[in-house]
């Protein structure tokens, strides 16, 4: 049985690669949902020119599902209604972030219709105890409600390993248009292109990046393939990250300037290649690998709070903090490359919010 279907204008920016930021959830010092300062970010995202943003995903916290909480419908709701005011949401993706167990990814995909979002990111984590079979079933449920967008979250940031033989059949399962994989063991990364390049629909899935530590090269990475006596070529056209959460006007530039690369026969990768090295540099001061990753969602939100975005860096669980020496890691970054952040962006764009309100 098909479900709700990606229209050709979508299907159009999704396959030909874009910025797709994972939206945060503003909160304020009370921990209660900040409607304004969450409808800002996703105005932020829109106006920076963003190809799309992803909602009620890790960047979003995932314990906006908690009955105590409940605010999954509501941020995809201020969203939403966002996009549509914003008059660009005939060719702005719409991502509803989709997890839990199948009843509760089918419950999740149809309060993402609800608000006409275009497509599920399908999580598989926290699912150790099914088997690739089962979560095949559980992806073709889904994708039964809503066009997916997959996701291959590896065991280096709390997924699990999926097979080549899981990939191709992932792959063949109609109303799947892309799979995003945090590809930081590029032998599991492997099994997964490998999978599509062999898959019937090779030319209907789109990948994406959600690999925040090498994100450039990522990008101007080719694989290929002999498939049944052809070569098949596959690339991650496009990426929908947290990093890109922060300093959006900046990564648009800078993905326009990787896909003017790709066009021209790779002649300026070399500089492409060193700025990368400069994002996984920021990526660090932001994510917080040197501490496993705990300070991820404060130090997305210090950056926007320093920015006038956000109004704190609060998260749901209070424990969520920066941690020692991120702060100042974060204003070191930001020093040394000006380049990559949109600081007068976001001042303009600030005060025209104003001036709006005004």
């Amino acid at each position: 049985m098909a479900g709700n279907q990606l229209t050709e204008p979508k299907k159009s920016v999704l396959r030909q690669g874009t910025v797709i930021p994972a939206h945060p959830l503003a909160l304020t010092q009370e921990r209660k949902l900040d409607e304004k300062h969450q409808r800002l970010l996703s105005r932020y995202y829109i106006e920076a020119g963003a190809g799309g943003i992803a909602v009620g995903v890790h960047s979003t916290q995932f314990a906006i599902r908690d009955p105590q909480i409940n605010l999954y419908e509501p941020v995809l709701a201020l969203a939403a209604d966002e996009i549509a005011l914003s008059g660009k949401g005939d060719r702005f993706i719409s991502i509803a972030g989709l997890c839990g167990d199948t009843k509760q990814a089918v419950r999740e995909a149809e309060t993402a219709l609800k608000y006409g979002y275009d497509l599920g990111l399908l999580s598989m984590g926290g699912l150790h105890a099914m088997t690739e079979d089962e979560i095949l079933q559980r992806a073709r449920e889904v994708a039964s409600v809503i066009p997916v967008f997959g996701f291959y979250l590896q065991p280096s940031v709390g997924g699990r390993i999926f097979s080549y033989d899981f990939w191709l059949a992932f792959a063949e399962i109609p109303n799947i248009h892309a799979i995003k994989a945090a590809p930081f063991n590029r032998y599991q990364t492997l099994d997964l292109v490998r999978a599509v390049c062999h898959s019937s629909r090779n030319d209907e899935i789109t990948l994406y990046t959600g690999n925040d530590d090498n994100i450039i090269a990522d990008l101007l990475t080719t694989y290929s393939f002999e498939v049944d006596g052809k070569t098949v070529r596959k690339r991650f056209e496009g990426g929908l990250l947290g990093h890109w959460a922060v300093w959006t006007r900046a990564a648009v530039r800078l993905f326009e300037d990787v896909k003017r690369c790709r066009d021209n026969d790779y002649g300026d990768m070399a500089s492409l290649l060193a700025k990368g090295a400069a994002v996984t540099d920021m990526n660090a001061a932001i994510f917080d690998p040197a501490n496993g990753f705990h300070g991820c969602i404060p130090g997305i939100h210090e950056v926007l709070r320093r920015q006038g975005l956000m109004a704190g860096t609060w998260c749901l669980d209070p424990a969520e903090q920066l941690s020692p020496g991120q702060s100042d890691d974060i204003t070191r970054v930001c020093r040394s490359y000006p380049e990559l952040t949109d600081d007068r962006f976001v001042k303009e764009f600030l005060e025209y919010q104003r001036r709006q309100n005004d």
